[in-house]
């Protein structure tokens, strides 16, 4: 059994509390738009940290993190990039992997919208963990954690964060 914390598109930031929702889990997967190594490496210190890098990642990031991880935790097949898109919105490059790798999950982030989609077509779960960070469309963060076990991905839940009135701070 495995407990992920997820989020995306920090961009430099971390809100106090990721930290007090994902205490209890063993890894933190982070679907790109990092912002800065400084920021992966807190997390890291924190948690065992698996990340991709997304397009506002500089050099620097690209270097450490990948474009996309395709893995295996527990008998689950993850694949997960940063632009991804949703059910029946995948670019070609996608399709091709999902058609040759076929994940159990499909992890993305980008969008800043959370969504939690079961994509009938390739059979998989769709998770975008929406936004972490203070910069962006999104009306509030929003964190997830699930369980990995054995085949199984369990009791997922969402941290929802709203930003209106919230002070930010930039350092924890």
């Amino acid at each position: 059994m495995k407990k992920i914390g997820l989020l995306s598109d920090t961009h430099s930031f971390l809100h106090p509390k990721i930290f007090e929702f994902f205490k209890e889990c063993d890894e933190i997967w982070h679907a790109g738009d990092i912002g800065d190594l400084a920021t992966a490496d807190e997390l890291s210190k924190f948690r065992k940290l698996k990340a991709v890098c997304g397009n506002i990642d500089g050099a620097d990031v690209r270097k450490v993190y990948p474009n996309e991880i395709l893995v295996t935790v527990e008998k689950v097949k993850v694949f997960m990039t940063h632009i991804g898109g949703y059910p029946g919105h995948y670019s070609k490059f996608l399709r091709e992997i999902f058609e040759r790798d076929c994940p159990n999950l499909f992890i993305c982030g980008h969008s800043h919208i959370l969504k939690v989609i079961f994509d009938k077509h390739y059979g998989f779960l769709h998770i975008n963990p929406g936004a972490a960070g203070k910069f962006g469309i999104h009306q509030s963060i929003t964190l997830v954690r699930f369980i990995i076990r054995e085949t199984k991905i369990e009791e997922l839940e969402v941290l929802d964060i709203p930003r209106g009135g919230e002070k930010f701070r930039s350092e924890i």
